[in-house]
């Protein structure tokens, strides 16, 4: 689980991060493709093509293409008809379907991954609820296919790694993750980027090489390897733990306002539900 907490913080920080320098100055699209040219720099000269099961290429080109590149797409869009605390409170819905695409793929039902999921979302939606304006379905079905998609590239790698065991580590065999991503957020870029908003400051290019290096392909490569490790209830839960650890650091670093009462409330209860999660897993048989 070292690897979920480490890009929990990652992550945590870097929303901060885009919030404060990229959100509504430089173009979305450009963004998403600067992070993974940037990360295919990184993943590409270390990935081997030859000796790799060509199902395993494949399937983690699809993963990339969902769990990045789709995912990223359907959050952009989604801004255009929600307002942020709402693309927000959407997002806590992931860990059902984590749980859910485990399940269906192992033809079972685990009641206990199920129970600690819907207690993460239970508390991310406690520290994340600030209201629901009318007419937001059209929003709320783009976030659950980001949800879904998000969901389904995690459960996707853990899977392929579990079918396709190799000799070769997996940061070899990971650089076809981008690769997928990049066959989605190309033409999104091409057809609905806006080249007028591209990033002028120094700090905005800095906090893209921050995002494309560490974000994605440090973050992206470590959270779908401590998914490989973990159950798919404790994946469902870590989640989740990212929102109240990223709104302590935007009110530690940032100074803005943030209400400590629920903050505290939900995030106690995604640390039960990671309890829940670890207790069922021990009940389980093997």
């Amino acid at each position: 689980m070292t690897y979920l907490l480490f890009v929990t913080v990652l992550w945590a920080v870097s929303f901060n991060l885009i919030g404060a320098h990229l959100a509504g100055q430089v173009d979305p699209y450009f963004s998403v493709l600067t992070r993974v040219l940037l990360a295919g720099m990184v993943f590409l000269p270390l990935t081997r093509w030859r000796g790799v099961d060509p199902r395993f290429i494949g399937g983690v080109t699809l993963v990339g293409a969902l769990q990045f590149g789709v995912t990223y797409i359907c959050l952009y869009l989604s801004f255009n008809l929600l307002s942020v605390a709402e693309v927000l409170l959407f997002t806590v819905l992931t860990p059902l379907h984590v749980t859910l695409i485990d399940d269906a793929l192992r033809r079972r039902f685990n009641p206990w991954a199920l129970v600690a999921a819907a207690v993460a979302v239970l508390g991310a939606g406690v520290i994340r609820f600030d209201g629901i304006s009318a007419g937001f379905l059209g929003g709320f079905l783009l976030m659950q296919l980001a949800n879904f998609t998000f969901a389904s590239g995690q459960i996707g790698y853990k899977h392929l790694t579990q079918h396709f065991p190799s000799e070769i580590p997996l940061y070899r065999r990971f650089g076809y993750f981008f690769l997928g991503a990049l066959l989605v957020v190309l033409p999104a870029w091409l057809l609905f980027g806006d080249a007028e908003h591209l990033p002028s400051t120094s700090t905005q290019w800095g906090v893209l090489l921050w995002m494309g290096v560490l974000a994605t392909a440090v973050g992206q490569f470590c959270w779908n390897k401590g998914a490989t490790l973990v159950s798919a209830g404790t994946l469902a839960v870590m989640n989740n733990l990212s929102v109240p650890v990223g709104l302590l650091l935007n009110l530690l670093v940032w100074r803005t306002d943030t209400a400590l009462l629920p903050l505290s409330i939900g995030g106690s209860l995604i640390i039960f539900a990671l309890w829940i999660s670890k207790r069922g897993a021990r009940r389980l048989p093997t």
